[in-house]
Formats: C-alpha cells, sequence, structure tokens
C-alpha cells in the first residue's frame, strides 16, 4: 500500500480564514483508492450544506464548500476530477485533455463516503474501487484541493500547490502526489 498525509494551503490572494486547517490521508493499495479530509477550526464560520436524505449525483457542487480530488494516469493526457460535497452530493468528470472534454463520468452511479461534522472539526472519507476507470498497474499523478465559502461569502480555494497566477485546480503541475 502506498499513502501519503497532506496540507492544503489556500491561494494567496483569496485571503485566509482564521484558525482553519485542511489535512487528510489518501492512499492506494492496488486498484482501491482511499481518501480522508479533516478540516479543524471555528466551522461556524463556513457555509456546510445540510445532509442529504438522498445522495445524489449534483452539478455545480464547487460553489459551495467542496472536496475536490483529481486523478491522472502518468502517460495520459485525461484525468478524472471528483467532487464531494459535506451535504453528500457527488460527481466524477472525465477530461480528454486540460480543461478539454469535460464529461460526466458515467461508470460510477454512486460514490458512497462518509461526513463526520463537529462544531470545530469536520471529516469526509472515502473509500473506491478504480478498476471501473483504470488498470490497476497505472501509476497516478494526484491533485487534492477544496473549495471552502465562508458565512460571510467570502470564496476560499485551497490545493497542495497553487503553480498559478488563478487558482486552478485542473493544472497538471499541480498533481503532485505519485501513487
Amino acid at each position: 500500500m502506498k499513502s501519503r498525509s497532506f496540507s492544503l494551503k489556500p491561494f494567496p490572494s483569496t485571503g485566509l480564514l482564521p484558525h482553519l486547517e485542511i489535512a487528510g490521508d489518501i492512499a492506494r493499495s492496488s486498484n482501491k483508492l482511499s481518501i480522508s479530509y479533516e478540516i479543524s477550526g471555528p466551522l461556524s464560520e463556513l457555509v456546510l450544506p445540510p445532509p442529504a436524505d438522498v445522495r445524489l449525483r449534483k452539478n455545480g457542487l464547487w460553489e459551495e464548500t467542496c472536496f475536490e480530488f483529481f486523478l491522472a494516469p502518468l502517460t495520459y493526457g485525461r484525468y478524472w476530477e471528483f467532487n464531494l460535497s459535506p451535504s453528500g452530493h457527488w460527481n466524477i468528470y472525465h477530461f480528454a485533455s486540460f480543461r478539454q472534454g469535460m464529461m460526466e463520468e458515467t461508470a460510477y452511479t454512486s460514490l458512497p463516503f462518509s461526513v463526520l461534522s463537529y462544531s470545530d472539526f469536520l471529516q469526509l472519507s472515502l473509500e473506491i474501487a478504480l478498476e471501473k476507470i483504470l488498470q490497476a498497474d497505472q501509476s497516478l499523478k494526484i491533485g487534492i484541493s477544496a473549495v471552502i465559502k465562508a458565512v460571510n461569502g467570502r470564496v476560499t480555494f485551497w490545493a497542495l500547490t497553487h503553480p498559478g497566477s488563478q487558482p486552478d485546480f485542473h493544472r497538471r503541475d499541480s498533481f503532485i502526489i505519485e501513487l
């Protein structure tokens, strides 16, 4: 099993949310991937959608608080974007190349993940079998990010790294974890 801990950084020009930290772990064993995000800090200052009675595939989750990760095979331009809302809603998009050919990934009809929330801590965890989209022996470059919306309306963009002058989670040079 390969695993890595991570810590996300806010994009500098979007400002900081006081005392907020986003960290987690990602691991891969054969063709199973697990990822866990942890936000610690004053969650009352964030817009966190309430848990949904029915978890659905939805578009536009990044317009609110949303956790994202990107998977790209080392030798191909294609990649996948996974969106996970604290509400339980989700989506997966497939791209042929950088921001080109965006399509919902239909290989998955559900994406069960868990969300635990307390006054100063939120954990979101997912385990997913990747054989529907990737071969077990394919090495991956991974980008991990989050969009965090505050109650004052400010939106901050968090990622492993921010290589450009604007926040852009799709940039291949921000996929810095290899598993």
